[in-house]
């Protein structure tokens, strides 16, 4: 099965169909499905695909060769080398461009960072061939990587020598919660599912779980496709938390840190701002001081983790500068993982998984309380572009702040800004117990904040709401309350 992609592949078959020179940079985070959406992308057309060797230059060559020449190419008669082997890149490269004078071909280079590496030249070879080709080629190259620092600045960078020559950029992100939502709800309880290459062969169950473990699972996993793949080949939330992240041959026990050693040089440092957000340093003079560096420095650490969309800086909504501002950790498995394994790694190397899932399930509600602002925010912008909502959103964020009048810090969930003026207010609660009427009243009163003449609101509920609260809602008008019920049904 192959879900979520529908934008990105659309735009490469319109590339593809224009017949002339592409070159499409396609990049993103490690395993979120780059190689995936490009074996669907070429699977009924004529393609060479190499992906890179973390390798010498040799072992590169050798390789790319034999992929260039396999029989499957063998579609144009062009004077093909005698030895199995090109002689240098130039050579073979040349190759793919005379093979694409007058036929569509794709040629693919996966995990192009391992080939730049490997023979440092090759930038500046494809920007010659470009140069002097493109203008009579139907080769549609496409490059792609997992490190976001060298593709960012290396290959899309002004100082890169393929700069200007792209005609499409494509940054893979991880699948939302709706997209993760239409996997679970396809899959019947036998059917045999890859959502990446080497995921392997599970049966999988997950169209039994509830609305509630899954967005569980989709928050602890990230909307990660290998990982959404790794977690759901068990039959039960706990068996897959336990066996993925709380035993020590886990498959994700070790990850988050793994990543970090693969794309930082000094890993122990960015390892301790990461865990320091995550267990609630949000503001830089508190990480700095927690990890124990000056300002300075610890803001060039968390600049790099932002570049690999490991961390986010967030102001108050409206505000594009601010005092305020914080930091969290944006992605859902570093931020499932430094909250709950470093803190518990002796219980799990002594075996007492167990016993530390049993703490963890109790924390889980809370911890899902900001995944679940995030999917209420995804629905409220699904159904604005839709046009099921009386109004259009344009922007959207969260909001905190000092209410002078009251002499507090207060927090809006949700604020949002429309097309004809109103602003749209929202609150998102989730705990077992129904959202009564004092969370409507506490968001109405906040809103008194903001200076719009219009204002509408929306409750965001896990477990539904009381009588009271819907009496309330019915009386003021403009107020609409959505369990996560009615939001699952909206699919």
């Amino acid at each position: 099965m192959f879900v979520g992609r529908d934008t990105e592949l659309t735009h490469l078959e319109q590339l593809y169909k224009s017949d002339q020179f592409q070159l499409a940079i396609i990049y993103g985070r490690r395993r979120v499905g780059k190689t995936t959406l490009i074996q669907e992308f070429i699977k009924d057309k004529v393609a060479i695909y190499y992906m890179g060797l973390e390798s010498n230059a040799a072992e590169n060559l050798a390789a790319l060769s034999e992929y260039i020449l396999t029989p499957e190419n063998d579609f144009i008669k062009v004077d093909t080398p005698r030895s199995p082997v090109f002689p240098d890149y130039s050579s073979a490269f040349s190759y793919v461009f005379s093979l694409a004078q007058n036929n569509r071909i794709v040629f693919v280079i996966d995990e192009y960072p391992y080939l730049a590496g490997a023979y440092r030249g090759i930038s500046s070879l494809l920007q010659r061939l470009i140069d002097t080709h493109s203008h009579e080629s139907k080769l549609m190259l496409i490059l792609c990587g997992s490190s976001l620092s060298f593709m960012e600045y290396q290959v899309l960078g002004y100082q890169s020598p393929l700069y200007g020559r792209r005609t499409a950029q494509f940054k893979v992100s991880p699948l939302s919660f709706f997209q993760a939502r239409q996997y679970f709800s396809r899959v019947s309880p036998n059917e045999q599912l890859t959502l990446s290459p080497d995921s392997g062969d599970a049966t999988h169950e997950y169209s039994r779980m509830t609305p509630q473990e899954q967005l569980t699972l989709y928050s602890i996993s990230g909307g990660i496709p290998h990982y959404l793949n790794t977690l759901t080949a068990k039959p039960t939330l706990r068996e897959s938390i336990i066996s993925t992240f709380l035993t020590p041959n886990g498959y994700l026990f070790e990850e988050a840190q793994n990543l970090l050693k693969q794309e930082c040089r000094e890993p122990a440092q960015y390892n301790a701002i990461v865990r320091s957000i995550a267990t609630g340093s949000t503001r830089l003079s508190e990480i700095a001081s927690k990890v124990g560096i000056d300002t300075g420095l610890c803001l060039k650490y968390i600049t790099a983790l932002m570049t690999l969309d490991i961390i986010k800086r967030d102001v108050p909504f409206g505000e594009e500068r601010s005092r305020r501002s914080i930091y969290r950790v944006a992605d859902g498995m570093f931020r499932f993982w430094y909250r709950y394994v470093p803190q518990n790694m002796t219980l799990i190397q002594r075996g007492e998984s167990s016993v530390v899932y049993q703490r963890l399930e109790r924390d889980l509600p809370a911890y899902l309380g900001s995944a679940f602002e995030e999917v209420c925010m995804e629905w409220l912008w699904q159904e604005s572009i839709a046009g099921r909502l009386p109004v259009r959103i344009y922007d959207m964020g969260r909001w905190w702040g000092n209410d002078r009048k009251r002499r507090t810090e207060v927090e809006i969930d949700i604020v949002a800004f429309t097309d004809d003026g109103t602003a749209l207010f929202a609150e998102c609660k989730w705990t077992n117990d129904r959202a009564d009427k004092a969370v409507l009243e506490s968001l109405l009163s906040r809103s008194e904040l903001f200076p719009q003449k219009q204002k509408m609101y929306y409750l965001f509920s896990k477990s539904g709401f009381t009588q009271g609260c819907e009496e309330l809602a019915a009386e003021c008008g403009d107020v609409n309350l959505v369990s996560f019920a009615r939001m699952m049904q909206d699919i």
